[in-house]
This record gives C-alpha cells, structure tokens and sequence, in this order.
C-alpha cells in the first residue's frame, strides 16, 4: 500500500486485508533485518489479527508458526510483578512495607520496599552476569548483591533497571506461595490465560519453540544461539511465549480480562514519581514501563534474551494491544519499522521506545571523566582519541559519548557514525558534582574523584 494514501482508520479495515498487508510487511521487513522469523499480534479492540513468518531454528529448520514460543527475556518481568500484585491484593503482603520482612536476605537493605523491587526504584545494583548467578544460591546471590555498601542511590528516590530485584520480587512469591515460581506463574496466570507454559531450559518443551540467532552482518548467516540463563534468575527472564499469549496478558494489564482485577491491573500502570528510566521508557509502574504518544500513556514492557528481541504494548483507553516477538538481534530494528508501518497503515501510533526531544546543540561536560560501579559492572568514562569523552563498560570497547546541557548523552557507533541514546548524568544536589551515570537505565555511582 503507497504510504501517500491516507488508512481508512483500524475499525473499518477489512481483517483479510490488514493481516495480507501486515504478513507482507512482516515477510519484507524479516529479510531486510534478516531476522530467521517473527510474530505480530494486534488485539484493535474489537478482533485479533496474527501474522508470522519464517523460521523458528535454523539448525532443524522448523517453520514459525502462531503457536511458537519464542524467549521472552525481561518480558518476564510484568508476568513477576503480576504475581506480586496478585498477593498483595488477597492481602498476603504489603507493597509498602519493606521486602526484608519477608525475606531474610534482604536484612542489609531494610529500607527497600517490595513496590522498589518491582519499579525498578531501590537502588539495587543490576546483578552478577548468568555465569556466576549459576553457581549460586538465590538467597546467597541475593545477600551477595543486595547490601547497603552496594547500594547506588537512597531507595525511593532514582531508577535503575536491577535483574537482581526480580530475583527478590520472585523468592517473594515462593515465599508467600510456598511454590516454586514457574508453578507459581503457570498456576496463578498462564493457565487462566489459557497459555501452554515453556520455560529456558525445559528439556521437552509441550509446544514448538523458537532459538535466538546471532545473524553475521557480512553475510546474513544466523546460527542458533544458546540460552544462558540462571535457573535463580527465572523470575527475571525465563519464560518463552508467542505473540497471541503476549497479547491475552496484554489485555489483563489494561483490565480487559478476568486474569487481574482492574484496580490491580491499574496501581500496575501507575507511575512513579521517582522512576526516570531514561532510555528505557517515559516512565515505570509497578513492573510496567510507560510510553507516552498523543496524550496517551501505553503500558508494556521489552525483552532481550540470547538472540531475540520481543515487545509488548497495550493502551487502556482504546483496548489497542500489540505484541512482537523476533528470534535475532536485528529484530529489534524490525520492531520499530513495524510500528512506523502499523501507524501510516491503521492509525495505530504504537510506541516503538521512549520518546525523543530535541536537546539542543552538543555541549563539552566538564567533571563527567571518572569511573563509576554498579555492583561488578564497572563504567569508566575518559577522553578518547579526540579529547571529547567515551564510555567503556568493563574494559569493552570505548564509545564516543555526545553530551548536552540537560546532562544527557548519546553513544557513537565509531565504526558507522550513527548516534544511539545513551543515557544522562546526575549531579549532586548538595555539591553539584556529577557523581552517577545512567546507561540504558542502569545507574552507577561515582567510584573516584574524577
């Protein structure tokens, strides 16, 4: 369809005809990303229309279909926090009230609350990488990573996106419960869905699924990627869903089903005050990121795990939910075009990312070289070839930051020149002195004197 002729609006579209236009955008839009397969499901409030393409693992070359679970990454995380709200509104537990009291672990960090865990808010440092969590308990991990030493900000105060909060908000449920948590999930939410449930690492998976790839750029060549995940950080990333299920939890976060009562569904979306995500979103609720278009605010929520890239967005308002999912890296980029589509062809304006805006001219920024922690993860910040500044993430390769007024950066591609957002810096208030950065919405704090 010429993107000069105006859409007649999503309502009045024939579904024939939409789901043929959008299977062959998908269908283009899969190899020129090449990106091995996909699903989009888009729930117009009033019918459901589903399209795939493509393959779900390229070592045994088995077609994607509606039904393929794809890994879900972070996606896990609304499905987590879904749990917790569930128990707090039968009364088991107390949003408010500190996460120690129920789980010993915590006792170094008594101040965090259990609505900190799941907005992201508590200043809980990101968490050791999967290799290392799996050689470990959960209640060691925790007690490892959440200490008051570690801690990156006043809890309650600032955002910074912590697998190990989800870790806690999951030892949580199997604490009130006294179920494991993939007994837990499939129990309290995926069965009332009507969602078969697959997990990273069930050996015989009840429903077809779908490898994550890492496609070469220079040839297009994919292979199949492994699934690294620590069994602990379950509540954090492991469930495999398709884009349909997306789309049926979707609508129970806006309070179109029987799965979340809509006073649940609704605190879920609330935003906090204090969470900026930067990046990330325009704001977060209770295990929900927040985006802002046209004077609405969508719920939702993104997820990366080896070799995927998946997505879910719903509207309250007008009952609208989308859901992506793709099995490379490149569906990412796959995702954004599709939504830039779904709006020039429906009128649908789903939000891809966080808004942008206009910050002005670059600007130097005195005071932001140093090193900064998030746990383990160190940041380190230093001139580069040039004299302008660039961020390395534990010893990897530096980027070229651009910097503005409003402290806050983008990254450079040295190789193609192109600008990605970043992040910003923070000042402290008492001092003015920059003493933490924020990348990709996690936070780390200042480590030296600059």
């Amino acid at each position: 369809m010429p993107y000069s002729i105006l859409p007649a609006p999503v309502a009045l579209r024939e579904p024939a005809l939409l789901r043929r236009e959008l299977q062959d955008r998908l269908d283009d839009l899969a190899r020129t990303h090449r990106v091995p397969g996909a699903q989009l499901a888009v729930d117009t409030g009033s019918g459901v229309v589903a399209v795939h393409t493509g393959t779900a693992d390229v070592t045994t070359g088995s077609p994607f279909t509606a039904d393929t679970a794809v890994p879900l990454g972070s996606l896990t995380k609304p499905f987590t926090a879904a749990l917790v709200m569930l128990l707090a509104d039968d009364g088991d537990l107390d949003l408010d009230e500190p996460a120690a009291e129920h789980l010993a672990e915590l006792a170094d960090t008594p101040n965090v609350t259990i609505r900190q865990l799941l907005s992201h808010t508590g200043g809980l440092p990101t968490g050791p990488d999967s290799d290392t969590a799996a050689a470990t308990t959960p209640a060691r991990y925790l007690t490892a990573v959440c200490t008051a030493r570690d801690l990156l900000f006043t809890p309650g105060t600032d955002f910074s996106y912590s697998n190990a909060g989800y870790v806690a908000a999951g030892r949580l449920v199997e604490t009130v419960t006294g179920m494991p948590w993939p007994e837990a999930v499939r129990a309290l939410l995926l069965e009332p869905l009507g969602v078969l449930p697959v997990f990273v690492g069930d050996a015989a998976p009840l429903r077809p699924v779908a490898a994550g790839h890492a496609v070469n750029t220079v040839t297009g060549q994919a292979v199949a990627a492994r699934q690294n995940l620590a069994p602990l950080e379950a509540p954090a990333g492991a469930l495999l869903a398709s884009a349909l299920d997306l789309v049926a939890f979707g609508n129970a976060l806006t309070g179109r089903s029987d799965l979340l009562p809509p006073a649940v569904a609704k605190e879920m979306r609330r935003a906090e005050t204090a969470a900026d995500p930067g990046t990330l979103a325009d704001g977060w609720g209770a295990g929900l990121a927040l985006y802002q278009r046209d004077g609405r605010v969508w719920c939702g929520h993104d997820g990366n795990a080896q070799g995927t890239s998946c997505h879910l967005r719903a509207d309250p308002e007008s009952g609208v939910v989308v859901a992506f999912t793709g099995n490379a890296g490149g569906a990412t980029a796959l995702w954004r075009d599709l939504a830039e589509f779904l709006a020039r062809l429906t009128g649908i304006r789903v939000p891809a990312e966080a808004l942008t805006t206009d910050r002005g001219r670059p600007v130097v920024l005195p005071g932001c070289a140093g090193t900064y922690r998030n746990g383990t993860t160190t940041y380190r910040v230093a001139p580069g070839p040039d004299g302008t500044p660039a961020l390395s993430v534990d010893g990897d390769l530096a980027l070229p930051l651009v910097c503005y007024a409003d402290l806050s950066c983008d990254l450079r591609d040295p190789a193609t020149g192109r600008v990605e957002p970043g992040g910003r810096f923070h000042r402290d208030p008492a001092t003015g002195t920059i003493d933490r950065v924020q990348i990709s919405g996690r936070t780390a704090r200042r480590a030296d004197d600059g």
